[in-house]
């Protein structure tokens, strides 16, 4: 499928079918942390920091990065001693993560189909990723299914501004000036039309806890990260089904 031929698909009806959302990323690889450092005017950065002290990854403890890109955020994961795997299911972002940590354990994976066995991780977590999976429900499933009893997961993902008068100007910005900001620095920056649609279609923070808790997971709480435009959720796996 040509790239037209791609965002013409996504952006019609947001399927979001994982071999076409899979090449778009593939297209974007090269420039993707310089990217996101220009369109979000650096807060990707302290959105990162704030991720990672969610997980709060202890030295021994293993840790699975879903929707990995680059790795960028899985070194930093490993810097305090944890047992790090990265996973992404564009080749393209894979190839790139292997490039610059050469050290990094990366592997290609699909979040809905985790090629690990049952409680083998700590914490799982996976940032800006979640909205592009097929069955979100579905990979909240493995993740757990992968995850220890009573070990944690963490989501960062684009959410919903709180206040009315921030989420009108935000608006505005993803659909007039991010995709301007995007043509400057993006390898393809038909894709962040995309990403415009997906943040825009992806439910508000209680509406996805709720659907976190329907995968199996419990104590499901969250934050928001500069008025809401991320949200931080986290929750843990039970002991055992009977909690």
């Amino acid at each position: 499928m040509t790239s037209s031929r791609l965002q013409r698909g996504l952006r019609a009806n947001m399927d979001k079918r994982g071999v076409d959302v899979a090449a778009m990323f593939d297209q974007v690889a090269a420039r993707y942390d310089l990217t996101n450092d220009v369109l979000t005017f650096g807060l990707d950065r302290v959105w990162r920091a704030a991720t990672r002290a969610a997980v709060a990854a202890k030295p021994g403890e293993r840790v699975l990065d879903v929707a990995a890109g680059t790795g960028t955020s899985s070194v930093e994961y490993a810097k305090g001693g944890a047992r790090v795997t990265a996973s992404d299911f564009s080749s393209g972002m894979v190839a790139e993560a292997k490039r610059r940590h050469p050290d990094l354990e990366v592997i290609e994976a699909d979040a809905q189909n985790l090629p690990f066995a049952d409680e083998t991780f700590d914490v799982v977590t996976i940032s800006y990723g979640i909205r592009n999976v097929e069955d979100c429900e579905r990979a909240l499933r493995e993740m757990a299914r992968v995850t220890k009893p009573g070990g944690r997961l963490v989501i960062a993902e684009f959410s919903t501004p709180t206040w009315a008068p921030f989420a009108a100007l935000y608006r505005l910005f993803l659909t007039r000036v991010l995709p301007r900001l995007a043509s400057l620095t993006s390898s393809n920056n038909s894709s962040y039309t995309y990403l415009v649609e997906s943040i825009s279609k992806w439910p508000a923070q209680r509406d996805f806890a709720r659907t976190i808790e329907s995968a199996g997971w419990r104590g499901v709480r969250w934050r928001n990260l500069t008025g809401g435009i991320v949200a931080l959720h986290w929750a843990e796996r039970p002991e055992s089904p009977a909690n």
